[in-house]
């Protein structure tokens, strides 16, 4: 499968194939909230920056794949980019509020690095306005001021 970047060097492209397919499995577990399986491919002392701020530790990790008051996570990779050691993709992941039975998404971006085959560090954004107004925890729009 071609993650769309061609190299020359065939180990190169199996790394990144290797990278593409890490991090899919880091988004399965979402789905499966199987955590045991990230101290297979996230680090121990991973990095992850957004949302303004930095945090460190896979535990920070493990405790962002619960989600109160969701379940039935399903996650679509919209777009996959693997370079080297890094990896960039786009998704979708759709819950049910347990609440009101109504599916919700949430869309983000996040890059990746990978080291010795895990995820050492990772950077992203994700749309939390969008989820929580669907949620109706926000306006729909803000006042002017």
């Amino acid at each position: 499968m071609n993650y769309g970047c061609f190299m020359a060097d065939d180990s190169a492209e199996s790394t990144e194939e290797l990278n593409a397919e890490l991090m899919k499995r880091y988004l399965r577990v979402f789905e499966t909230l199987d955590v045991s399986e990230l101290k297979e491919i996230v680090a121990e002392d991973v990095v992850g920056h957004g949302a303004g701020h930095d945090a460190q530790g896979r535990h920070w990790v493990e405790n962002s794949v619960a989600a109160p008051g969701l379940s039935s996570c399903r996650v679509r990779v919209d777009d996959l980019f693997a370079a080297r050691d890094r990896a960039t993709v786009s998704f979708t992941m759709t819950y049910t509020h347990n609440r009101t039975g109504k599916d919700v998404t949430m869309t983000g971006t996040k890059s990746y690095k990978f080291a010795d085959g895990k995820i050492v560090e990772f950077w992203g954004e994700t749309d939390v306005y969008g989820f929580l107004r669907q949620l109706g925890l926000v306006p729909e729009e803000f006042p002017a001021l």
